[in-house]
């Protein structure tokens, strides 16, 4: 089990991850990170949840107006 400390970066406090971490998240320097609050946990993904949601709606869309964009394809 990895234990992540928490340290002063600044003004602010952060973690450093270790690469056993970074790895199965398929992410390096640079890449961005996004918090989801579950009832007992907060987990970390590379998918930006709002840009998902947004995905969602427009699959729903898609598939509920198949034969209009059809036409507008057209």
């Amino acid at each position: 089990m990895t234990v992540l400390k928490l340290t002063q970066i600044g003004n602010s406090v952060g973690m450093v991850l270790p690469k056993g971490v970074l790895g199965p998240l398929g992410v390096g320097k640079g890449d961005t990170l996004y918090p989801i609050e579950q009832p007992d946990e907060i987990r970390l993904t590379t998918a930006d949840p709002e840009f998902e949601a947004q995905m969602e709606v427009a699959r729903r869309v898609m598939r509920e107006r198949r034969a209009a964009l059809r036409e507008l394809a057209k």
